[in-house]
């Protein structure tokens, strides 16, 4: 069995590992648990009731949080013409067509969320082996295969976040940083649990939410009451 360090027990002194906690409850005790020099993200996780290797069961989709991620995030964007002048001056940090499709060849991705116009896709096709694996992947069901670049790239640097389920049937992502006000926190933790139980697929059968746990990124893993996410 793995040792656990002073700090892992710590983090976990007084918690019962099968306890439901309210939603605010397991934001106040990760915020004060946090012992660590950095800014710890608060991320989400959620074990929906769907099979995602049938199509009819593919949980998909973009949450912009309203009060942000908390995260300097890199944009490329592959356009050309007024599309590229466009992106560049909302604030994207890589813009270019085949210039770009090389460099992404080379493996050097320098960037954390790509977006494209619709013509450039043809191109951006080629990547598919290299930005697919990394969740990186243009798709319009996301916003990030579009016209209005602009406001794209806006998006993508104020807060919008891509989830997808995986094979287990986990969807989990950042909702924010430990620093963040545990209202702003709670704020996030609920439009992207919303959003998740819209973007509901057809196929989905039973109980849909199962099961939530919310954590930091050094701290321990704490079970929420679905309850106190609102979701119906």
């Amino acid at each position: 069995m793995a040792k656990i360090s002073k700090r892992v027990a710590k983090s976990r002194e007084g918690l019962d590992p099968n306890k439901v906690y309210a939603l605010e409850e397991a934001i106040k005790l990760l915020k004060d648990r946090s012992s660590v020099k950095f800014d710890e993200t608060i991320e989400i996780s959620m074990n929906l009731g769907v099979d995602p290797r049938h199509a009819d069961q593919m949980v998909r989709g973009v949450v912009n949080l309203p009060n942000g991620t908390g995260r300097d995030v890199r944009v490329a964007v592959f356009a050309r013409g007024d599309k590229a002048d466009e992106a560049k001056a909302a604030g994207a940090d890589v813009v270019g067509a085949e210039d770009l499709v090389e460099i992404v060849q080379k493996g050097e991705i320098n960037f954390d969320r790509c977006i494209a116009t619709p013509d450039m896709m043809p191109l951006v096709g080629r990547l598919g082996k290299v930005l697919g694996p990394r969740g990186m992947m243009p798709n319009p069901k996301v916003g990030t295969v579009t016209t209005d670049v602009a406001g794209a790239v806006k998006a993508s640097k104020g807060g919008a976040v891509e989830f997808r389920v995986e094979k287990a049937g986990i969807v989990h992502g950042g909702v924010g940083k430990v620093s963040f006000e545990i209202k702003a926190l709670e704020e996030n933790v609920r439009a992207f649990a919303d959003a998740v139980n819209k973007a509901k697929p057809t196929g989905a059968k039973g109980i849909y939410v199962k099961r939530v746990a919310l954590s930091s990124t050094m701290g321990p893993g704490l079970k929420l009451d679905v309850a106190s996410l609102a979701i119906s």
